[in-house]
């Protein structure tokens, strides 16, 4: 298979990678890397789903390696942390397109589960365990990442000060005119509001 973006192109018979139709030497982790990525343009690719789908069970508890292998691919393809690659905090890593004109996708449920693992010292601290139950008919939506952690860290800020040993649920909910997200620890509940057309909403 055959990908292009911007001035990078990768063939995945020929096992090759071109950057300004020069030929890149990279390693075969980051060849897997890239060529996962290139394969999902402009969609949030979780941290575990990379490893999961490219490297496999040996690296299943070190996340740590693929920036190892990011940085480096990043400097063999002239980027930067935003370009083409951008990290996003706590979740994973987007390649943007040139024309870069479609909405972030997200897969709500690993995203959510990389957010909640990201504040787990913060939920030991409290004696908190989270808990997740997401509507099964929404597996996606139009949002950025950045957008969304942003609003998710600020409930968490809101909830957290005053919250006692117990339990933080994560619960979703899908009307006719939006789709909610329901952070709720013991009996404090906070609802982020998504709607269907137009701009997020906390209550």
């Amino acid at each position: 298979m055959y990908y292009k973006t911007g001035n990078i192109e990768l063939d995945t018979d020929a096992h090759s990678v071109l950057r300004d139709g020069k030929a890149v030497n990279l390693t075969p982790l980051e060849f897997g890397l890239l060529a996962y990525l290139m394969r999902h343009p402009n969609r949030l690719c979780m941290r575990m789903e990379i490893i999961d789908k490219v490297w496999g069970q040996r690296f299943q508890y070190d996340t740590g390696t693929i920036d190892v292998h990011l940085n480096a691919l990043r400097r063999k393809l002239g980027g930067t942390r935003h370009r083409p690659i951008e990290t996003i905090r706590g979740a994973g890593l987007i390649l943007h397109t040139e024309a870069d004109a479609k909405p972030y996708s997200l897969t709500i449920q690993p995203f959510i589960t990389e957010w909640l693992h990201s504040h787990r010292d913060e939920f030991e601290h409290k004696g908190l365990v989270a808990q997740l139950q997401l509507d099964p008919f929404v597996s996606e939506i139009t949002m950025s990442p950045n957008d969304l952690r942003a609003m998710l860290d600020g409930i968490l800020a809101a909830l957290l000060p005053s919250a006692k040993p117990g339990t933080i649920r994560v619960t979703s909910h899908l009307s006719l005119n939006y789709f909610s997200l329901t952070l709720a620890i013991n009996s404090t509940i906070n609802e982020l509001r998504i709607p269907i057309f137009g701009d997020a909403k906390q209550s």
